[in-house]
């Protein structure tokens, strides 16, 4: 099973051209949805305002500290997620991520160079397809059990569901289905292996349509802010955060010491 590209054999019954048509579809829905975000929330515009005010304010940043500024946002803030202080939460986020590329790049590299069986590609790129969606269910089940703020501190059911977590749930949603859909289809059954096709588009479809009213637009400005933060901080116009009182309340002061839950 992990050696066999789905997208090859599903050719049997469904033309490539309509396969590739689909992916294609995605990818311009997500470049728009994006920018109909950064229209509607305006993120752009704050982002470059902001931009221009670090400028003014701070000392200049010459080309060669720019650069420098964002490898080391590319290597520590984006292939290492450091701005996640919880250790389980990084690594979820870590498995979500790395896994989400591998699928999707897997799945656009079959289904555009190898989507017969005749031409079914090397077996890594099969193996790659099905380690990402692995990951990504590891990871988002982890998350959405176990991590989540509203279920792990607030005592919500873990089956509540709120807007902010469409991306989450139709990315697992999407890999859970294409893995079970895999599978039916390599052992052989063929009406369940439709019906769960079915069930893999939909949500995979409701993951790139959604991305206007997701948290999936958040991977494109993440990088941005992560550099323009290291720009202020070494320009020096970043604002650190006051220390924490930790000192207990004295007698008389009208503070109170805080409670301890």
């Amino acid at each position: 099973m992990f050696t066999a590209n789905p997208f090859a054999e599903l050719s049997a019954s469904v033309s490539p051209v309509i396969m590739q048509v689909y992916v294609a579809v995605m990818i311009v829905l997500v470049a728009g949805g994006t920018l109909l975000d950064m229209m509607h929330k305006k993120s752009a515009r704050y982002f470059f305002d902001n931009w221009r005010r670090v400028r003014s304010k701070g000392r200049p940043i010459r080309g060669s500290e720019a650069i420098s500024l964002a490898v080391q946002t590319a290597a520590l803030d984006v292939a290492t997620s450091a701005e996640f202080c919880n250790q389980q939460r990084r690594v979820a986020h870590l498995l979500g991520m790395y896994g989400f590329l591998l699928y999707v790049i897997t799945t656009a590299i079959m289904v555009f160079a190898y989507p017969t069986p005749a031409n079914a590609g090397p077996v890594f790129l099969a193996t790659l397809w099905y380690v990402g969606a692995l990951m990504i269910c590891i990871g988002g089940y982890w998350f959405w059990f176990f991590i989540r703020v509203d279920v792990a501190a607030e005592g919500n059911a873990p089956f509540r569901f709120v807007r902010a977590d469409l991306f989450v749930a139709s990315l697992v949603a999407s890999a859970t289905l294409g893995l079970i859909w895999a599978w039916l289809q390599n052992a052989g059954s063929a009406t369940a292996a439709d019906a769960f096709l079915g069930l893999y588009l939909i949500a995979t479809t409701v993951l790139f349509v959604s991305v206007p009213w997701s948290k999936f637009s958040h991977m494109f400005y993440k990088p941005a802010a992560a550099w323009q933060k290291r720009i202020e901080q070494a320009n020096g116009t970043r604002r650190s955060l006051p220390a924490p009182a930790n000192a207990p309340a004295t007698f008389g002061s009208g503070r109170r010491p805080p409670r301890n839950y």
